[in-house]
């Protein structure tokens, strides 16, 4: 079925169907473009909703859980699919949209292509209906004209009383009449002929092709319209896959979820580690009142301070207590290390402490080794540059790297002190038989108190010379140390004079024995000690090996001449500034 045929005479009608077809058009892209900015701004709040919810730095302690962590991961997948729509967004708009503008813009210019054609055609054939309406007019009026002059010869002709030049006069001007009628006639019949021509022409070929163009047009409109219909249609669909994964992912999240787990995770986090306050004993005053004179009376033992305070601390009564006993108590109010938690929770909160700082020792460390590489390739070769610029880098790396392992040292000492191996030996008072504590208690107390700290600082002295040595140690505010000033009063009240209040004067410390010698090692570079416990080095120094590297990235040293003048003959230095020479097969004693 073609327009041209069964349209021929509908002309108007086609151009307002067409124009209806491309505003259809227009309004489909109006509405594809407006579904994109939704997908768009479902994507970008969708984004925004997960990206709100999602745990803050400071909350991550509370997404150990299960359920919070499937609702972690649960977010990561609502951002996944929020990408999916944002590629629903972005393919419809490239090749929906614009491909639609771009079309209808064609279609509007071909539109008026075809009906400025059309209009054309229609412009000539009303030219040539008019040419012959004024030719067939033209006609008519020379005929009656004709016939007049005609009739006026006849009745001159007839009439006698005329004269023979009146009579021929009147033949003269009807024959003139008569020849113009025949030229109109002529011309008449010409324009008739050629106004058929067009006429047949404009009805069964030239509009006809018009028609067919509009209707081309239209049809493609149509055929556009459905193509884009599944391309919108198969855009979502290439996507369903990435989002049944996404939903099915979330599926996985919460089949993840263990309230079991999540019990034991409770306890594994809140669970102080102190131990159940016992019954508390009945205090009869009657019977104190009335042995108070007989020494012989028998009392209701007491539990020590230190003992009451220990098994109440974190029960329902603990929260009456203000400050802590024994060696704790030198760390009451140094937050850094964590003393205001219980012991459980103070030692995964050291332990995590440790971990991140041995991480950022690694990366200082590599970042240490691709310093000295990039140095030693200047060295050998000064074109690609000097080798004193990275000096400066290699001293701040240093510089923290020294602070880091001193960090280290000082949470180890806390960690240590925390998981209770040394901290009670400090505290550890004489038997009744008044013999001194060991020596093995005590050199190990100093020595986990700093691995930094020399072991001159623990001296040959009686009565309170640890008392003097630990406060010394302290007062230096040392990060190594682990100690601060502001617990270390030796009056009644304080921590140190609460654990040492009842060492007896004949009680005695001895001074550790020097440890043996394991090798020999020699300075690859020069070292200048940054923090206590640390020695300086000259580059080319041969020194003894006194303990290797712990994991902390020093070593202790000490040096083979020490002399009477150096405070410091022995401590750690890092292990990557000496090269180990030699290593004795024994350790060799000094």
């Amino acid at each position: 079925m073609s327009w041209g045929t069964e349209l021929w005479d509908q002309y108007d009608q086609i151009a307002v169907h067409t124009q209806k077809g491309i505003d259809f058009l227009e309004k489909y892209g109006h509405f594809v473009d407006a579904r994109t900015k939704i997908e768009q701004e479902y994507a970008s709040k969708l984004r925004r909703l997960a990206r709100n919810y999602l745990p803050k730095k400071k909350d991550e302690d509370d997404y150990q859980f299960t359920a919070t962590k499937a609702f972690k991961l649960m977010l990561n997948e609502i951002n996944d699919l929020a990408g999916q729509h944002e590629v629903i967004a972005e393919n419809l708009s490239t090749a929906v949209v614009s491909d639609l503008t771009t079309l209808v813009k064609s279609m509007k210019d071909d539109r008026r292509k075809f009906l400025q054609e059309g209009a054309r055609i229609q412009a000539q054939l009303t030219l040539s209906l008019t040419t012959l309406a004024k030719t067939k007019e033209k006609y008519e009026k020379a005929f009656g004209t004709s016939e007049r002059a005609l009739e006026a010869y006849n009745k001159a002709d007839a009439d006698l009383n005329l004269s023979r030049a009146d009579v021929e006069k009147q033949r003269m001007n009807s024959n003139i009449k008569r020849q113009q009628m025949d030229d109109s006639k002529n011309e008449y019949a010409n324009q008739l002929q050629k106004t058929n021509e067009l006429q047949n022409q404009f009805y069964n070929k030239l509009m006809p092709a018009v028609f067919q163009s509009l209707q081309d047009m239209d049809e493609k409109r149509v055929k556009c319209v459905q193509n884009f219909m599944r391309k919108s249609a198969q855009t979502e669909q290439d996507v369903l896959p990435i989002i049944s994964q996404c939903l099915e992912g979330i599926q996985r999240c919460t089949d993840a979820m263990d309230e079991k787990e999540d019990s034991m995770l409770v306890i594994e986090k809140y669970k102080s580690g102190f131990v159940q306050p016992g019954d508390i004993p009945f205090e009869d005053l009657s019977t104190v009142d009335s042995g108070s004179g007989n020494s012989s009376t028998t009392t209701t033992p007491q539990n020590t301070p230190s003992e009451k305070k220990t098994s109440i601390l974190g029960t329902i009564t603990g929260g009456k207590i203000k400050k802590r006993s024994g060696l704790l108590g030198i760390f009451g109010q140094n937050k850094e290390d964590f003393s205001e938690l219980p012991p459980n929770q103070r030692r995964k909160k050291l332990q995590s402490k440790l971990d991140d700082l041995t991480a950022k020792i690694s990366q200082e460390t590599a970042a240490r080794d691709g310093l000295m590489k990039m140095k030693t390739v200047y060295e050998a070769n000064p074109a690609l540059g000097d080798p004193m610029s990275i000096q400066g880098q290699l001293t701040e790396n240093g510089h923290r790297l020294d602070k880091l392992r001193s960090d280290l040292r000082r949470y180890q000492a806390w960690l240590e002190e925390a998981e209770g191996s040394p901290a009670s030996t400090l505290s550890s008072r004489t038997n009744g038989n008044g013999s001194s504590p060991r020596r093995s208690s005590v050199s190990d107390e100093v020595e986990s108190l700093s691995r930094s700290a020399s072991d001159s600082s623990v001296n040959h002295h009686k009565n309170g010379s640890l008392v003097t040595s630990l406060t010394s140690q302290g007062s230096s505010n040392s990060p190594e140390s682990g100690l601060g000033n502001s617990h270390l009063s030796l009056g009644p009240g304080g921590a140190l004079g609460e654990n040492f209040q009842d060492i007896d004067a004949e009680e005695e410390f001895f001074e550790p024995e020097p440890l043996p010698v394991l090798g020999r090692c020699k300075a690859l570079y020069t070292f200048d000690a940054s923090s206590e416990g640390s020695i300086p080095l000259e580059e080319g120094e041969e020194l003894w090996l006194i303990e290797t590297d712990q994991g902390d990235g020093w070593t202790r040293v000490r040096r083979l001449n020490p002399s009477h003048l150096d405070p410091m003959p022995e401590g750690f230095v890092p292990t990557s500034y000496i090269d180990t020479t030699e290593m004795f097969e024994q350790p060799q004693p000094v």
